[in-house]
């Protein structure tokens, strides 16, 4: 989370319906988001300074692989876009020993709604990612991902700002895990748009994969 104290309470007590274990890494926040994750029970690592996501999905990797009883990890961004309902479907994937990887995908449905461009933009940037890491991805930056213990503690995330999702796609694909896509609804609002899920931010994800 990085400044979320106005909504992230809420999201760890839904996830907290299911999911008794949440980790919140804090990357830097400075509106209270610590004491809010605390406060709804969320365990709470803080990084000092602002990382980016990818150095915060680094951090709560290595924090939950610590937990010996661990059998699932799943990533959940704190802005409230994504469903509870479609987390627990995915991890039970992993438990049942159906996949080592779970990956959500905003087009195996047609519950998330969003703007042509932005439906573009993403299906261009997932053959893209198809023809660079030879994964038939319908959606290759869909920050809800179900992972096994195995996978996870193979994971070595090194670019911390959004090029992140393109370099762990890369890394699962050397790792040849078994692997599913899972239908998932991502909820589009105002807020979660002003937090980074807007057209720009599609456009500049492309450029990265284009470019990089």
């Amino acid at each position: 989370m990085y400044n979320e104290a106005s909504v992230v309470g809420d999201v760890i007590s839904g996830l907290r319906e299911v999911f008794p274990f949440v980790v919140c890494v804090d990357d830097g926040s400075t509106d209270g988001s610590q004491t809010a994750a605390r406060d709804a029970g969320a365990v709470v690592v803080q990084h000092p300074v602002n990382l980016g996501q990818g150095a915060s999905l680094q951090t709560g990797i290595e924090y939950a692989l610590n937990d010996p009883e661990l059998d699932c990890i799943v990533t959940f961004d704190a802005d409230g876009q994504h469903r509870v309902v479609d987390a627990q479907a995915m991890s039970e994937r992993i438990k049942s020993g159906e996949a080592e990887v779970v990956l959500g995908s905003r087009f195996l449905d047609k519950r998330t709604k969003m703007s042509l461009a932005k439906r573009t933009v993403l299906r261009t940037a997932a053959i893209q990612s198809r023809m660079s890491t030879g994964m038939a991805l319908t959606d290759a930056h869909n920050g809800l991902r179900a992972l096994s213990p195995q996978v996870a503690g193979k994971i070595h995330l090194t670019q911390n700002r959004m090029a992140h999702a393109s370099e762990l796609i890369h890394q699962i694909s050397e790792l040849k895990p078994k692997w599913v896509e899972q239908p998932v609804e991502i909820i589009y609002t105002d807020y979660s748009k002003a937090k980074g899920q807007s057209l720009l931010n599609s456009v500049n994800i492309l450029a990265d994969l284009l470019f990089r």
